[in-house]
């Protein structure tokens, strides 16, 4: 069965569905905020009934330190789910329901807060502002309170937090963008942090690719060489001795799923093939940053996978070269160097690097199609004329990201 049969066949939801990373001060993976867009007039609560079990089973699902477990979901509440007698039956432990203060009536919101919070359910307060007057009741009532950061200038955010803190509940730093905010932010005890602060680049001038990834970027050359044979990348590989026993352990992987042994490079290589070479070079060359948080290479990871899997479903020629862009369109952040000096250093194809730094052409096209849907632009998304299988693509992408990190951690 081929790729994009496997994805047409898959369920679809009837649902747009997301997922935004929220961290911890220690800059680790602590809970997800989904990202949900419902055919009609919203979210309803068959909605959410029909995409809890794939919530569960893949999304809230993370490879980290060593490890798969499950982490807590932030599930916006919309105003049907907030009048509804009943939620569906939802694991207390996995869900986090995000309320925003405006949604209701101050004694509506506090009625369905103290029975949900009753029932055991954790309760996040969203839309807080720097002059908004809240309930003391409800303020006591929930566990988490997210302040949208663009909204407050240091010496506010700081007054606030004190005004907040006898309530006992966990500060949450939303749509937190920069790294001076998230050290104001962490100074003053947030608990948790959303935004995009871990994924904007910070160029350092002059900064040159580490030494242990020069040789992979040779090996990449060679990769785009019409004339590279299996002989030709090994003579490159076997300079580093690490480095040739990562590409053996790639192969006898279990994510590849072969039944018999490879020893020799030139082998590995030629079972490979040169597309998939030149995938799990590009995979190499992102995995085991130093200082940098593990789930930056899985977002990498998931997006690499979204833009291969949307080029084969709409029949582009080489579906690789989006899974490349897709993968390295976050490299300067994993290097600490600007995207137009880092083309300067990478051999890559014209085409590539357009869409790299100034998001160009079919496959620039596709990357930003890709980060709409990252970023739960739903209303942006134009690529695919089916839009069921955007949520497809990206349960998929997500799936794989997975089992790639897992190979990637025993490398």
């Amino acid at each position: 069965m081929t790729l994009k049969q496997a994805i047409v066949d898959d369920d679809a939801l009837d649902v747009m569905l997301a997922c935004r990373p929220v961290y911890s001060k220690n800059q680790d993976l602590a809970a997800f905020q989904l990202l949900l867009q419902g055919s009609g007039d919203g979210v309803t609560l068959s909605d959410i009934e029909s995409s809890h079990p794939v919530i569960l089973g893949t999304y809230s699902q993370v490879y980290q330190d060593g490890r798969t477990r499950t982490i807590p979901t932030f599930l916006r509440v919309t105003p049907e789910v907030l009048l509804a007698r009943s939620l569906p039956h939802l694991p207390k432990k996995q869900y986090i329901l995000d309320l925003d203060h405006g949604l209701a009536e101050p004694q509506v919101l506090l009625d369905q807060a103290r029975r949900w919070a009753g029932q055991g359910y954790r309760l996040a307060l969203d839309g807080f502002g720097p002059t908004d007057k809240m309930d003391p009741a409800l303020l006591d009532l929930v566990h988490i309170i997210k302040l949208d950061v663009r909204r407050f200038d240091d010496d506010t955010l700081r007054a606030t937090v004190e005004r907040l803190r006898p309530h006992g509940a966990d500060l949450l730093a939303d749509h937190l963008d920069d790294r001076r905010r998230f050290r104001v932010c962490l100074e003053l005890g947030f608990s948790y942090y959303q935004g995009d602060f871990l994924s904007t680049a910070v160029p350092v001038k002059g900064r040159k690719i580490a030494g242990n990834q020069l040789l992979l970027l040779r090996l990449l050359a060679e990769l785009h060489n019409p004339e590279a044979t299996p002989s030709s990348l090994e003579a490159i590989a076997i300079q580093d001795a690490h480095l040739t026993w990562r590409i053996l352990r790639v192969v006898n992987s279990a994510a590849l799923g072969l039944h018999r042994e490879v020893s020799s490079l030139s082998q590995a290589i030629a079972l490979l093939g040169m597309d998939e070479m030149r995938r799990w070079a590009n995979l190499l060359l992102v995995h085991g940053s130093q200082n940098k948080p593990a789930h930056l290479v899985r977002n990498m990871l998931v997006r690499g996978r979204m833009c291969e899997v949307m080029a084969e479903l709409s029949g582009e020629e080489v579906p690789v070269n989006h899974f490349i862009v897709g993968l390295l369109s976050q490299l300067d952040v994993i290097t600490d160097i600007a995207m137009p000096e880092l083309m300067d250093q990478v051999p890559l194809s014209q085409e590539v690097k357009r869409a790299l730094v100034a998001r160009e052409g079919k496959l620039g096209d596709l990357l930003n199609e890709v980060e709409h849907y990252e970023n739960g632009r739903f209303d942006r998304l134009t690529w695919l004329n089916d839009t069921s299988f955007y949520e497809v693509a990206y349960r998929h992408s997500v799936a794989w990201a997975r089992q790639i990190q897992q190979a990637l951690g025993s490398l």
